[in-house]
């Protein structure tokens, strides 16, 4: 078995590292041509994500040194616009074929999943612009991420966002991607919402963020439809099934399900199962694999979360892919939840499954959970760590049949879910408002 590296080897490596001339730094170039080569967050993303290489920040923990949060002003925090946190950049697809390759999928079309690391790191990004430096900023949560009109060739994208309400620790950050250089609803490609924490770095605790100064009818909107969104989740949150048993017409649809799936396994009985209903269990998909460094957040110990939804997503996309037998198209990732961080060097364990499904314009609307916890190595305690929940539509009339009693509440949590965003409020003006508010 290795050895782990030790404190000395360590501060030895950051020291040679900050001794080392600019030629020493930069490996010597073995090809002619110029690297070709983009791997995970957009480059201009990535220099604000990471803060420090990875063995000086080993080396300090080790050594028990700690960044202290600076203290709050005596007066309060100081308000900031909704303009102050805008942020936006271009990705050149059109102009770097080779970036293309960081983007496309098999079939050429665009990737969501890398899409998704790039816009929770700009989320961090505009998180910052508000914050200041000090404390820790983490994702708490995407409430929405929605297709407006699919990307049909590559082009320049265009990311932006800012903070468009807050609480006392948290806020929340409207995103969009845009064709670039195309104005109005044409150029639109999505929209989603991501909602922040601010931590103290010491005490891993909330701490306070600047309130928000909403001054312009446009700003006040915005605002007010933030708040009502955030009501609106509250008073899901207390209707759960976690909080509450199934209501009556819920436990008549277990029932009634109950009764026909036994009935599919009596021999005896004249109903058989429909060819395109499946087994809950039949769908089930997961994965293993180790937390590397290179996926690592600002803070350098916790997992990036726009990592873990590139992974969810890309995990929920074979799930429901081996479900259809056919290539599924994205529709949304509803409101999902990071629970708990992921560790640096923790074992992270997904699983998939199909949920609910339901028809949708011609076909099939696929909602498949991922579940997400990690293994601490040293210690073995596993923590659940997050859901997320993505819907795909899929050509035909699909089913799916849940047969234990865990396996109907996560039906039935599921179709509340699918019912339940019919019901929250639209946040899509928020974006169509943004360009008067940033003027």
């Amino acid at each position: 078995m290795s050895r782990p590296l030790s404190a000395h080897f360590l501060r030895t490596c950051v020291r040679s590292l900050r001794q080392q001339g600019p030629s020493q730094q930069h490996p010597r170039k073995f090809s002619v041509s110029r690297a070709a080569r983009y791997d995970g967050v957009y480059k201009e993303l990535s220099a604000m994500k990471l803060q420090k290489p990875w063995l000086q920040a080993l080396s300090e923990r080790n050594a028990g040194i700690i960044n202290a949060p600076p203290p709050l002003p005596a007066g309060g925090l100081e308000p900031k616009r909704m303009k102050d946190s805008f942020h936006k950049l271009v990705l050149p697809l059109a102009k770097d074929k080779w970036l293309v390759d960081g983007y496309v999928n098999a079939s050429g079309q665009l990737r969501l999943g890398t899409l998704f690391q790039d816009l929770d790191a700009l989320a961090g990004v505009v998180a910052y612009k508000h914050t200041g430096p000090g404390p820790t900023t983490v994702t708490a949560a995407v409430d929405r991420i929605s297709i407006i009109r699919p990307l049909e060739e590559f082009c320049d994208l265009e990311l932006s966002g800012f903070v468009s309400y807050v609480g006392k620790s948290s806020m929340e950050i409207s995103l969009e991607a845009r064709r670039n250089g195309v104005e109005g609803e044409e150029g639109l490609i999505l929209t989603c919402a991501f909602t922040m924490v601010a931590l103290n770095p010491q005490t891993k605790r909330a701490t306070p963020v600047p309130p928000l100064l909403v001054e312009t009818p446009e700003e006040k909107a915005i605002f007010s439809k933030g708040e009502e969104y955030q009501k609106a989740k509250k008073a899901l949150r207390d209707v759960s099934l976690a909080k509450q048993t199934p209501n009556d017409e819920e436990s008549d649809l277990i029932h009634q399900m109950w009764m026909e799936q036994l009935q599919y396994e009596d021999p005896q009985s004249k109903l058989s199962k429909p060819e395109n209903t499946s087994y809950m269990s039949t769908t089930t998909m997961a994965s293993t694999s180790i937390m590397q460094p290179q996926y690592r957040n600002r803070h350098s110990f916790m997992i990036f979360g726009g990592y873990l939804l590139k992974s969810t997503m890309e995990l929920a996309f074979c799930c429901t892919s081996a479900f259809a037998h056919s290539r599924p198209t994205f529709l949304s990732l509803d409101p999902s939840t990071f629970d708990a961080p992921v560790p640096v060097g923790s074992i992270l364990y997904l699983t998939a499954t199909v949920a609910y499904t339901e028809p949708y314009k011609g076909g099939s609307r696929v909602q498949v959970r991922v579940g997400s916890k990690v293994r601490d190595v040293e210690h073995g305690s596993v923590v659940e760590t997050g859901v997320f929940n993505y819907s795909f539509f899929v050509e035909g009339d699909l089913k799916v049949m849940p047969r234990t009693y865990g396996e109907f509440v996560m039906y039935v949590d599921a179709r509340r879910r699918a019912k339940q965003n019919e019901l929250l409020p639209d946040t899509s003006d928020i974006n169509a408002a943004k360009t008067r508010v940033m003027e």
